[in-house]
């Protein structure tokens, strides 16, 4: 007697809830960043350059499966620990350099992406972002794509247990 076969369910290739996967998002920073190295987004820039003292940000474009924006970032200013929601993520470093503190489960750890460095964020993925020191002058510039595109972040913090308590939820403002 022959042991019965089991079928199992196939598994998606889609890794959220959107037809884009990450390394699409990632090959959509990529082209970004070329885009923005290249100029053609530098009618979005604030007059008289990147504020040396604050985060700036601006979309670079967005529709129903996918948001693009270009981020700088200067030392004192972070994003604190968040989520994308339901949102998959993908970043491209252009200049400078980032410091990402991923929680693992256990504890925050820390990575450093250098100019060039791209980073893809799954579901459930909580992170903070800072800028880190690096050769190039302030501010760090980096590109980010969300699919779809982002409607809320819960923001977080280690608790003295070493687990994660969700301190708030915001909804994200479009352009």
């Amino acid at each position: 007697m022959s042991a019965p076969v089991l079928s199992l369910p196939s598994i998606p290739s889609v890794s959220g809830p959107t037809r884009l996967r990450l390394p699409d998002l990632l090959l959509e920073t990529d082209r970004a960043a070329a885009d923005v190295l290249d100029g053609r987004h530098d009618h979005l820039l604030p007059p008289g350059g990147l504020p040396a003292d604050a985060r700036w940000f601006t979309r670079l474009r967005g529709d129903d499966d996918l948001d693009v924006w270009l981020i700088s970032w200067v030392p004192g200013r972070h994003t604190e620990l968040h989520d994308h929601g339901g949102s998959l993520g993908a970043l491209t470093v252009l200049s400078g350099a980032l410091d990402e503190y991923r929680w693992d489960g256990d504890r925050l750890r820390r990575r450093r992406l250098d100019a060039g460095d791209q980073a893809a964020f799954p579901l459930g993925w909580v992170h903070d972002v800072v800028w880190a020191r690096s050769q190039v002058p302030t501010p760090t510039l980096s590109v980010h794509a969300y699919s779809p595109p982002l409607a809320a972040m819960s923001y977080y913090e280690v608790t003295e247990r070493a687990t994660l308590r969700r301190g708030r939820v915001e909804l994200t403002e479009h352009e």
